[in-house]
């Protein structure tokens, strides 16, 4: 068995663990809506093809959003440092606000004036002040790195390019990922404007911005998927066994819908997160 494929069986057992669970007599999934017989239908599924899922009480909604989020985290420290070899650099997996990183350094000198100044902040706003939940970001590099093989650099040339160390001590974010256990009306374009607030405020290269869901309603997960310009992509925690459920299922438009997604890459596996981050 590939190495992708333990950590992805390790991340599942994991999120059954304490997140993914069967609550009740009536055994209602974690991630789904008890509201909504085609997402309970479509949650059990999925849990099915996952080796199953213990019943119990669920856990508190911001709590499950917590210990979710440390899991994908973990996910993706166990399997993108492996493609050191695809992708070379320091790379650090972490969660900061968005002017900790060098595309959005200049949003310090905002919070300074806004502080400074609270009336202005009704003109400004404050939306660009951005913690995303798990931030991939890459360390400058110094010129002994640089200049390993060969002399690339010296004093006359590259004086702005933030990747050099001595012209940039902050990180570069590589990738903003949001994550959300599930995708509810009333907050599933909060991923969005995110992601547009990012875009909007940089200086520099914009970052890969991703989702990863356990959502199991394709329309749901269309809300967020479909269209680009803001969202590289969303990511499912079990995508294969969410497809599989429903081509053997009766739901053929939510089949549809679903297959529509992958097969205009706006949705994948977790599996090929890392893959992408490698890019």
């Amino acid at each position: 068995m590939s190495y992708i494929r333990n950590e992805r069986n390790a991340f599942h057992r994991s999120l059954m663990e304490d997140v993914l669970s069967l609550e009740g007599k009536e055994q209602i999934p974690s991630n789904a809506d008890r509201n909504s017989r085609l997402s309970v239908e479509l949650a059990r599924g999925m849990i099915e093809g996952m080796g199953g899922a213990i019943p119990r009480q669920r856990q508190a909604a911001q709590r499950s959003g917590r210990l979710f989020e440390e899991k994908v985290r973990k996910f993706i420290l166990m399997t993108f440092r492996k493609l050191d070899h695809l992708r070379p650099g320091s790379w650090i997996v972490s969660t900061n606000a968005v002017d900790h990183y060098e595309q959005y350094s200049h949003i310090k000198s905002l919070k300074t004036l806004i502080e400074k100044h609270p009336e202005i902040a009704a003109s400004l706003g404050t939306d660009y002040i951005i913690t995303p939940d798990i931030v991939v970001s890459r360390s400058p590099e110094p010129d002994a790195l640089i200049n390993l093989h060969s002399e690339l650099v010296g004093e006359d040339v590259v004086r702005l390019a933030p990747l050099r160390k001595r012209n940039n001590e902050s990180e570069l974010m590589h990738a903003s990922i949001s994550c959300k256990w599930t995708i509810r009306s009333d907050r599933a374009q909060n991923s969005r404007t995110e992601a547009l607030n990012l875009i909007r405020n940089r200086k520099g290269r914009a970052p890969h911005i991703m989702v990863v869901t356990a959502e199991p309603l394709p329309n749901r997960l269309a809300s967020i998927a479909l269209g680009t310009g803001d969202i590289d992509c969303v990511y499912h925690v079990a995508l294969y066994e969410l497809s599989s459920y429903l081509q053997k299922s009766s739901h053929l438009d939510a089949c549809e819908l679903l297959h529509q997604m992958i097969d205009g890459k706006r949705i994948k596996d977790i599996s090929d997160l890392p893959f992408d981050l490698a890019v």
